[in-house]
């Protein structure tokens, strides 16, 4: 007899549209809190805020072009505002040819995340985590959601600066992440519907400058050493930006050039893998059957050694589990580009200036693309059936132009977590409990989460 699939919580669209009103105070909670049941199957939809035209594209290959269209399509002028306290004119929010170049210099420095190069650290940062439970009173209920911030920030840690991240550090930046999100949420809201969004716009800066101050020092203190002739020590992704050049003029990085990219890179290190590892975690809390065979598959391929790069490679469960987390649970559900110039999409005209979304949040829960699109299955993945739509309707790293450079990085250090974490414990959740997700800049449940952890025998 086969298992019946768990379908993980997410917010139940309403049947129709919501007044624009409506919309606003459901939206003030979170972007995915709004949505309806035809919201999920649209090919493309329109919404007329009183300051924002937005045009949200889910047609496979309305997607396709978007996304394969690189700079032609230049991340929207609203998320860089809103990113800007925090990341600057990182690789994330430049547009044209200045991502181009951008793209170039930091390209070299992921050298520094091959798989061989990042393991022990992956290693380390997680077996750091697991002993931390250990130490906790387990009878209880473990909020795992600043424990999963602490793992992947003290991965990025290790990989960008070479040094590990105390959990004092880590919460500083848990928290202020959490303010960010909030006031930088509330900012794009009001300005969708046109609203003064100034008394947001002032509070983001404080928690930016507040995870910035944390690694600051570190930048500022390796960039003085280099341009001060000292010789180099050390071979992390930190310094390769600080000694990376133009192509085409040949110069360095500015100091608040590097500190940009050290945040972008920090923010996409973490923010977005700790989203993933914990809902990977809730998702096999809830499900005791898939959770035994991956646990039954670690044991198989790693039995007692050190978990390495070629085991990983092994473990189809283990990473079709990170596929469909990502799947249901993608961190950026909304990828919000500008439209540049008159065009048609469909039946539509878009205005130049307007907002194109495209969603993975919609497409990857589209029924016409997966069967029981809400429900969790890592088998899909194995599925002959459903190989074209896990190249086309399965894009939560983007695509194109402008995918991910550390696509690779977090699904190692993601399936490093679900891996160490099951040979250790079996994980589930007090009867009732249901984690609600809310979307502002990244996927991450309102109230925490709360998970069981008893050793296995």
């Amino acid at each position: 007899m086969t298992d019946p699939l768990f379908t993980p919580p997410f917010p139940q669209p309403t049947r129709n549209k919501r007044t624009m009103m409506r919309r606003f105070f459901i939206g003030w909670h979170s972007w995915i809190h709004v949505l309806f049941e035809k919201s999920y199957t649209m090919k493309m939809g329109e919404i007329r805020g009183k300051g924002q035209l937005m045009y949200i594209a889910n047609e496979l290959p309305l997607v396709e072009r978007i996304l394969k269209g690189g700079t032609e399509f230049p991340k929207h002028r609203e998320l860089v505002r809103g990113l800007s306290p925090l990341i600057g004119n990182g690789v994330f929010s430049a547009n044209g040819e200045d991502w181009e170049n951008q793209r170039a210099m930091i390209n070299p420095a992921f050298a520094h995340t091959a798989m061989n190069k990042t393991m022990p650290m992956m290693v380390a940062a997680v077996d750091a985590f697991l002993d931390r439970i250990a130490g906790m009173d387990r009878r209880k209920p473990i909020n795992i959601d600043p424990m999963m911030t602490h793992v992947a920030a003290d991965i990025i840690f290790r990989t960008l600066f070479g040094q590990t991240l105390d959990a004092k550090r880590s919460l500083v930046i848990h928290r202020a992440f959490g303010r960010f999100q909030r006031m930088s949420h509330s900012s794009s809201m009001l300005g969708l519907y046109g609203l003064p969004t100034g008394w947001f716009d002032r509070r983001t800066v404080a928690p930016a400058e507040t995870i910035r101050g944390v690694f600051a020092p570190i930048v500022k203190a390796r960039y003085d050493a280099f341009h001060a002739g000292d010789p180099v020590t050390h071979k992390d992704i930190l310094q390769s930006l600080v000694e990376a050049k133009s192509p085409e003029t040949g110069e360095h990085f500015t100091l608040k050039a590097v500190m940009d990219q050290v945040a972008t890179i920090f923010l996409a290190g973490h923010e977005t893998s700790a989203s993933t590892m914990t809902w990977a975690l809730y998702i096999l809390s809830e499900c005791d059957h898939i959770q035994q065979r991956a646990r039954e598959e670690v044991a198989r391929i790693v039995g007692d050694a050190p978990l390495t790069p070629a085991m990983l490679k092994d473990m189809t469960l283990v990473r079709n589990i990170f596929k469909e987390t990502l799947r249901l649970y993608p961190p950026l559900a909304f990828f919000p580009r500008e439209v540049p110039c008159p065009m048609q999409m469909r039946d539509k005209q878009l205005v130049p200036g307007a907002m194109l979304v495209v969603a993975p949040w919609l497409t990857q829960r589209n029924k016409d693309n997966w069967a029981c699109p809400h429900s969790f299955d890592p088998d899909r993945f194995d599925d002959p059936a459903n190989a074209d739509m896990a190249r086309q309707a399965w894009f939560p790293f983007s695509r194109g132009p402008r995918v991910c450079v550390g696509a690779g990085f977090a699904q190692q250090e993601v399936m490093t977590v679900i891996a160490a974490t099951l040979r250790r414990y079996r994980l589930s959740v007090r009867p009732g409990y249901k984690p609600e997700p809310i979307s502002r800049l990244t996927v991450r449940p309102r109230k925490g989460m709360w998970l069981m952890f008893d050793p296995v025998s």
